[in-house]
């Protein structure tokens, strides 16, 4: 099934994976940096962590949380050294296992440890939900995501593993979906983290145009069910999912949202909370918590659509005189994610976040 989307409500879709092509759509291939002669072995756990903040959810996402945890060489041999964790957000339509697999983890955090950077935890939330993504948000609907990952998780692994429990010894850093977490749980939240980095950062504006085209908004009126989720071509999902996330409707089972049509007619209440929901609609309240972090770092592909907006967003901070760097790169949105893992988001939180004794 193919559906065009026309128009003022393409922010239905727009909002939700500007410029994203399909790779996205199943597993990505993407290209991967050769093996680090001499690279010492991590090790990965697979725990479940529990978000109160998750509970009683509307749409039934389980609060009960799958997590990888990616603990460093020494960490079983040092048994007295604490380690600064950085926080790693999947994308849309994807979970925290496909994205390890996306950015050739754990070789590409082995070979950034065997190049010279310092050892961390990297810690990654799986976030996924009935229509493929929770935003990172928060939402009666979905459940509170944005603290489950600046709160619940946080304690969770500072409590279980030997963390260097201070938010200057703290990295959030996400891709796409997870670069958009990034932004919001950054600005929002910048008492729990010391340095952020946001990778292709997906859902940054509000982009509108003309009406949306008949047959989209009939197909996603037409659901009546979660189970008809999957069903749904990758865009219109994604809009159940932002719908879920950005206009939760306790009233209007059995999805408990509200679409931007009713009855193909668009609906201006719904899309002004999507609106209000974009970083760059809301970045001007949150400067005096983005000054506060160590460090802040922005990179996106050349050949990646959302690069304009990410652009935008260094022109934002760099106007209000916050330093960050701010990179483009050769790839498309995934192809190169592994390599910019391994070279460059490592590095960058082994020189900004604060490292304890040892």
């Amino acid at each position: 099934m193919i559906v065009s989307l026309t128009g003022s409500v393409r922010i239905a879709a727009a909002i939700v994976l500007a410029g994203v092509a399909g790779p996205l759509f199943a597993q990505a291939t993407t290209n991967a940096p050769p093996p680090v002669a001499g690279a010492r072995a991590v090790t990965v756990q697979h725990i479940k962590v529990h978000a109160p903040t998750i509970e009683g959810n509307l749409e039934g996402e389980n609060a009960d949380r799958d997590v990888l945890v990616v603990l460093p060489p020494s960490y079983a041999t040092a048994p007295k050294r604490r380690y600064p964790v950085v926080y790693a957000l999947h994308g849309y339509s994807i979970g925290a296992e496909q994205w390890i697999k996306e950015i050739h983890a754990p070789q590409t955090i082995e070979g950034a440890f065997a190049k010279g950077a310092r050892e961390i935890i990297v810690v990654f939330p799986d976030s996924k939900t009935i229509h493929n993504g929770s935003m990172y948000s928060s939402s009666a609907t979905t459940g509170d995501f944005e603290t489950f990952i600046s709160r619940d998780l946080i304690r969770y692994i500072d409590t279980h593993y030997r963390s260097v429990p201070n938010r200057l010894s703290r990295g959030l850093v996400g891709h796409s979906m997870g670069g958009y977490g990034t932004a919001r749980i950054g600005m929002k939240h910048a008492d729990m983290f010391g340095a952020i980095y946001m990778m292709s950062p997906c859902c940054l504006s509000a982009r509108m145009a003309g009406p949306m085209d008949p047959q989209a908004a009939a197909a996603l009126e037409a659901v009546k069910s979660p189970a008809d989720s999957p069903s749904l071509p990758f865009p219109l999902r994604a809009q159940l999912a932002t719908a879920a996330a950005w206009s939760p409707n306790p009233k209007n089972p059995p999805l408990y949202l509200d679409l931007p049509t009713k009855g193909g007619v668009t609906q201006p209440d719904v899309l002004a909370k999507w609106a209000a929901n974009a970083p760059l609609a809301f970045v001007d309240q949150y400067i005096g918590n983005l000054r506060q972090y160590r460090s802040i770092a922005i990179d996106v592909g050349d050949q990646d659509g959302l690069k304009l907006d990410a652009a935008k967003l260094h022109e934002v901070l760099g106007r209000y005189g916050i330093a960050n760097s701010f990179e483009i790169y050769s790839g498309t949105h995934v192809s190169n994610v592994a390599f910019r893992f391994q070279d460059f988001v490592i590095p960058f939180f082994s020189q900004h976040l604060a490292f304890g004794p040892g």
